[in-house]
This record gives C-alpha cells, structure tokens and sequence, in this order.
C-alpha cells in the first residue's frame, strides 16, 4: 500500500445466507482508492454499491480478504477502534439526511462532537464555522422543518466535516434532492475536497456524479465491470437531466 493510497481492497468478498442458499453481494475485488480523489461507485440496484460503501466506511466487515484504511486493517480493529476510526478519520452523508427535527442546525452538527469529548463551547464554535463553510451563515439556529431539503443535506455536510476527517464517505447524497439542487450540492462536495484535502467516496445512482468524479466504479452483480478516470467521461454538470448517462 503506498502512500498515495488510502483505502484498499484485496480480495474482498460479503456472502450473506438465507437458508440453504449462499449470496455473494461482492464477489471478489481488489481496489485502491487515493489520497484526495472524488471516487463514484455506481450500479444498478443489486450491484453490491451499497455492501461496498459499508465496507470501505467500516459499517461492515469482509466475509473474505480484507480492507486497509491508512494502511491498517479494519479487520485487526476490535470494535472500540472502529468505532475510533468512524469517529475520528471517516465522515458520513446519508440520503435522508439523518438530522434530529428538535436540534437546531448548530446542535445538530455539535451533538457529535460533544459525544466524541469536546466541550460545549468548543463544539458550538467548531459547528458554527462548519456551517459557514457549507454556506449557511445565518442559518444556526434554525430547525430541519424551517430549511429546504438543499439545506438540510448541507447540514448533514457540515455534521460529517466537522470533526475534520480524512475520508467522507457520501451515501445517495442528490437522492432526495431536485436537479438543480442536486448540482449545488455536488459542485459544494467537489470544491470542499479542494479546500479541504480530503478524499470522498460517494455511492450513488446519481449521473451528475460524474462531472466532479476524479473515478468512476462501475459495480455489476458484486463484481468491478470497468474504472474510468475524468479523462474518459466525457460530461459536466448540467448537461444531463439525471435519468440518462
């Protein structure tokens, strides 16, 4: 594992069993990711996107082989480092936001951090100037009823940027979000990794993907059909509508 990657597969395979029968949701694959880049994994529903996304973030566990994030294995960790490791170098965005309705969108984004043993003071501070960066200066004390679903996801940013993690991990991050809102929320996502440094891999059914992409994973029945670098995708935000490529 050399020091331009961060995260790597080898061999990785996820087998659940219903009864009698066995089914592979991965079947095998070696990946690295790099330090920094915009990573797409995307497939059509049952491709094994989602089992891949839960075990790059650490929210699974390889049935077989083995994932390294920063050159450990997430398999060696008990389940206090994992937890450390979620905590401290891993951010998460989910599609449906996961906000709490009676938290305003400075606590949502200190609760967190309080949790993780930073004071209130600290924390509040931390979650303010987080907030600004995503572009929601003036939006602190307000709840999750009171913004729109451009500004909630924005929220659910800032919660996964604030303990400043290395790697954010994006799960459908446009899936509930309109067209235009969406591309918002993208360009924010691709000029945060600039600013920031870190690397983001997003799960998604979501085309716009794309045109911020560094790499694209194409997922096909739990198996790796191609990679294509930026260099090979030929398209840019607003020259599709989201349904085709």
């Amino acid at each position: 594992m050399d020091s331009n990657t961060i995260i790597s597969a080898r061999g990785v395979k996820r087998r659940y069993v219903m009864g009698k029968t066995e089914l592979y949701a991965i079947g095998g694959i070696d990946l690295d990711i790099h330090r920094g880049e915009y990573f797409s994994i995307m497939g059509p529903s049952g491709s094994g996107k989602s089992t891949l996304f839960n075990l790059i973030g650490g929210l699974d566990t390889p049935t077989e082989g083995e994932i390294l994030i920063d050159g450990v294995s997430t398999g060696s960790m008990n389940e206090r480092q994992i937890a450390y490791l979620r905590c401290r170098k891993i951010g998460y965005i989910f599609q449906t936001f996961n906000l709490i309705e009676v938290l305003s969108a400075l606590e949502n984004v200190a609760l967190p951090l309080i949790f993780g043993g930073m004071s209130d003071e600290e924390a509040h501070q931390v979650a303010a100037e987080t907030l600004d960066k995503v572009g929601l200066e003036g939006r602190h004390s307000h709840l999750p009823g009171q913004l729109s679903g451009g500004q909630q996801q924005r929220v659910a940013c800032a919660r996964a940027l604030a303990n400043k993690p290395r790697i954010l991990l994006a799960d459908e991050p446009t899936g509930n979000l309109d067209l235009k809102t969406g591309e918002n929320i993208i360009r924010m996502l691709s000029e945060l990794k600039d600013d920031l440094g870190i690397t983001i891999i997003s799960a998604t059914h979501d085309h716009k993907m794309l045109a911020a992409s560094d790499r694209v994973l194409y997922l096909e029945d739990g198996l790796i059909k191609n990679i294509k670098t930026k260099d090979q995708l030929s398209i840019s935000l607003g020259e599709i509508d989201g349904e085709t490529a």
